[in-house]
């Protein structure tokens, strides 16, 4: 197996330990990477510290670098996208947009300006406001798209003047590992760290006394206990956390035109996307067109090894999320839903679900209720859009929805209503590097992307001086 190595102060750790990455469309282990100890941290802790006042003074010198490494990205080593696909389970098309976002992310914050303004100059005095950089930013990173949104926080943090330590998911840490070693001899040493290993590694981050910001992606559960964690040292935090996104089809729509979006929307990634939809209301009257429709695409869909041609949907990246699925469709059928398409598992080996499409269900059910973050949607009828609002409303989830109409104005007006932090109409999962992307209630604190997420990485000093 080949090895893979941490970036520790510009250098290339091993690990004391190693622990195994197992591919999802095969189920076993094909590779090792070291599992961060204790003292190793805090050698990783005690770099980034020691780099962030030399990496904090210039920002033209921060702007270079970043741009440096978004070059990098454009012509990544061989291996890099196959690599992704091992780990992860995406198609390896997929793998390389990733790879290519996470280079255009890295490109377009660069671009971004510190904002200072000055409220008074006269021969009194001055009062300017800045921003300041924070200190070291521990960053966490979840498994559905380990690089591009490794660099959602990286290029942020690093062009504010922060310095970072990053862990990545134990079940997709080899390719942030090698974006470690690509970029390692572009950032100065101890300005970018990267760790790799589990979920005690990341608890000794969180209550580490070094970093002054947590910015987290991932669940819930997870967010809270990093919100706890963070809260004894005051620490700040963005978390990006779980999603329950419902699309509200309304009445003046064709079905069988909208069906392909909504898919897609949907199952993208195999429906392991935060922001992906996770749950659809349709009028009552197109009800069984839609569930029809969708149904075929489903089956219509080449489900397999994401290094394999032709590969549309890959596997569920791990275990415990797929179990986590079957469960929920198994909880679904013993509440008396009906499974227009898929609803089991594809082959003997690996992580394989087929997707699928739910009718005949409603809210209170667990697969309506809760984040299922997989390749399973269910269909819910609906009679007037107020309903629908309510319910789509009626959740502690708010990270994203969408409404589809062709009165662009008039889903716009139904959209302004859902309590979620983007609000699409006719599209779904429309990211960009240049908007905000954060989440109301459970889905989490602060945002990520553009100038809003910069901001994010910085903290507000007023430099205000008179004369003797």
């Amino acid at each position: 197996m080949p090895g893979y190595t941490m970036t520790i102060d510009g250098q290339s750790v091993k690990g004391s330990k190693s622990t195994g990455v197992i591919n999802p469309a095969t189920g076993k282990v094909f590779a090792e990477v070291p599992d961060c100890t204790k003292a190793e941290l805090d050698q990783a802790m005690s770099a980034a510290q020691r780099a962030f006042p030399a990496w904090s003074r210039d920002i033209n010198a921060r702007r270079k670098v970043l741009q440096e490494c978004a070059a990098a990205l454009q012509q990544p080593p061989e291996g890099l996208a196959r690599t992704l696909t091992k780990e992860q389970g995406k198609p390896l098309d997929k793998a390389g947009q990733e790879i290519m976002g996470t280079s255009m992310w890295c490109a377009y914050t660069s671009m971004l300006d510190l904002p200072s303004e000055v409220l008074q100059d006269t021969p009194q005095g001055k009062i300017e406001i800045k921003r300041k950089p924070l200190g070291v930013i521990a960053a966490i990173t979840p498994w559905n798209y380990p690089l591009m949104l490794g660099m959602w926080k990286i290029a942020p943090a690093l062009l504010a003047g922060n310095t970072v330590v990053l862990k990545p998911s134990p079940f997709t840490p080899i390719t942030t590992l090698m974006l470690g070693e690509i970029l390692r001899d572009i950032v100065p040493p101890g300005v970018l760290n990267v760790v790799s290993g589990g979920d005690e590694l990341g608890a000794w981050m969180t209550s580490h006394p070094a970093p002054r910001k947590i910015s987290f992606t991932g669940s819930v559960e997870t967010g809270k206990k990093v919100a706890a964690a963070a809260a004894p040292d005051l620490k700040r935090v963005t978390l990006e956390l779980g999603g329950n996104d419902a699309a509200i089809i309304l009445s003046d729509v064709d079905p069988a035109a909208v069906a392909p979006k909504i898919f897609w929307g949907a199952f993208e990634n195999s429906g392991q996307i935060c922001s992906a939809i996770k749950r659809v209301y349709v009028p009552e009257k197109m009800y069984a067109a839609l569930l029809e429709k969708l149904g075929e695409l489903a089956r219509g869909v080449k489900v397999g090894d994401g290094l394999e041609a032709g590969t549309q949907l890959g596997p569920i990246n791990n275990k415990p999320q797929f179990e986590r699925v079957t469960e929920l469709v198994e909880d679904a059928k013993k509440h008396g839903a009906k499974i227009v398409s898929g609803g089991a598992r594809v082959g003997k080996e690996g992580y394989f679900f087929a997707p699928t499409i739910v009718g005949n269900i409603s809210d209170g059910v667990r697969l309506v209720d809760e984040e299922q973050f997989g390749p399973a949607l269910p269909v819910i009828p609906y009679k007037d859009v107020d309903d629908a609002v309510r319910r789509a409303n009626a959740t502690h989830f708010g990270l994203s929805g969408s409404v589809w109409s062709n009165d662009s104005a008039r889903g716009a007006e139904v959209a302004s209503q859902l309590e979620c932090g983007s609000a699409w109409v006719n599209q779904h999962v429309a990211i960009a590097p240049n908007l905000p992307f954060g989440g109301a209630k459970w889905s989490g604190i602060g945002v990520e992307n553009g100038p809003w997420g910069l901001l994010g990485f910085t903290e507000i000093q007023v430099v205000n001086s008179v004369k003797l």
